[in-house]
This record gives C-alpha cells, structure tokens and sequence, in this order.
C-alpha cells in the first residue's frame, strides 16, 4: 500500500494512502476525492469497519460497467464502421474482458491503493482478478460523476489504445477458425490441416500472402491476407464452410 508521508493520523480508520500518487498514474485529477477513496474501498474493509463511515465500490463499478462498455461501443464504431453488430459485439467483449481489464489495473498499480481488510490482505487481494477489476470499473464510474462523459473518455481512450494499436481484428471477429477446423476433422477421423505459403505479393512493407489448405495431401481453400495468421483464418474459414456444404448435400 503507498503510503503518503504528509498524514500523521495512524489511527484513522482511512487507510494512510497517497491519492495524488494514484492520480498521477491515472493521469487525472479528482475534484472531489471521496469519490475516489469509495472507487478504492473494498466491502471486506467496509465490514470490518463497521460500514459507518465509508461506502464500497460496487454501485460505482455498476456505474462504471456501464459507462466502460458505453465508450468502448462509440469508440470502436467510430474507427470501424463497416463492421456489423455482431463483429463489432465481438470487439467489445474482448476489449471489456476481465483478462484485459486486470492487465489495465495492474499497468496503473491499481492494487496497491485498494482499501482491504487484514482477511482479504493476508489472501493476496491485492492480485485477485475480481477485485482489480471491480476497483478498475469503479474508478471508472468515479471519473464520469467527477469530471463527466468527456473527461471519463480521455481515460479510457488512453487505456485501451494499446490494445486497438494490438488487436487482430479479423481473427476477433471471424473466430478461431483454425481450431474449428480442425476439431471438424477430428470428428471425422481425418488428418490434421495443412498450411502452405504459396506466393507473396507486394512490396516488403506491405504484403499479402496467399495460403492454401491441404487435407490428406488434397488442397481444400485458398485464401489470401495482410498477415500469414489472417490469411490462414480466411483460408481455414472457406474450407470449413466447403466441407461442410459437402456434407449437407451428400446427406
């Protein structure tokens, strides 16, 4: 827990925290910190406590949940407008994830400034994924009631960039459909696809590769991409749906 050396008051029942520390990581500023030290309080602390001076966060992390996927459905609308609802479903759900919203809490040291009971302390809850990510939306829903929609925006755009700048977005939204594929022809007891580069076109900084799939030695698809993974995916994806007409016509 960071401690901020200008308080003197051990016996507080507030935890001696620096909250301008957690600002300068979150890169923004509080006007009203109550808010701020209720995003941080978990209900462990809260009930050993007596729960007669500080509230929990969870109404926050409701409120943050909420404005968090809000955001992110605006934001990844605007930088992909030809996608449909269900791809761009599939964007959101990987981008509010728990698996990436802990990594967000852990990159601003989210943990170390979280309000817990000795219980909760002595368990390692200053890790778990639930109570980083709680905290993480509920700092969320602090920012919006403190500083509003535009100032909640700056926030999250800056926590998710690395991971737009990251994502795969033709494998998000196709699927895995190498994995499927294959489990298609495991169920069938046939061999394991193969992929085959079989030409590469364009200049070296921006490429398109062509791949084929062979099953038992037959080429089956062919597809091409901007990368050898998304030109798979494609490839991986057509002959999946052939084989798959194939059989519903031979039935």
């Amino acid at each position: 827990m960071k401690k901020n050396e200008s308080s003197t008051n051990e016996d507080s029942i507030i935890p001696d925290i620096s909250l301008s520390e957690l600002e300068d990581l979150l890169e923004y500023q509080f006007m009203n910190k109550s808010l701020l030290i209720q995003a941080l309080t978990h209900r462990s602390f809260v009930n050993e406590s007596g729960g007669e001076i500080l509230k929990n966060n969870e109404s926050l992390e409701f409120l943050g949940d909420a404005v968090l996927g809000f955001i992110i459905s605006s934001r990844i609308f605007q930088l992909y407008p030809d996608l449909n609802e269900g791809e761009l479903s599939k964007i959101k759900a990987y981008l509010v994830s728990a698996a990436n919203l802990v990594q967000l809490a852990k990159k601003i040291q989210l943990g170390d400034f979280i309000y817990l009971s000795r219980g909760e302390e002595k368990t390692g809850g200053r890790t778990k994924r639930a109570i980083l990510v709680d905290a993480y939306e509920a700092i969320i829903g602090a920012i919006y009631l403190d500083g509003g929609v535009h100032a909640v925006s700056e926030f999250i755009k800056r926590q998710i960039d690395t991971f737009l700048q990251e994502l795969d977005v033709q494998q998000l939204t196709y699927g895995d459909f190498k994995s499927a594929l294959q489990e298609y022809l495991h169920n069938l007891n046939l061999p394991e696809p193969v992929y085959r580069v079989v030409d590469e076109l364009g200049p070296d900084h921006k490429k398109t590769f062509v791949i084929q799939v062979l099953i038992d030695d037959d080429v089956v698809a062919e597809a091409s991409g901007k990368t050898k993974k998304e030109a798979q995916q494609t490839a991986a994806r057509v002959a999946l749906e052939k084989m798959k007409q194939q059989a519903g016509a031979i039935q």
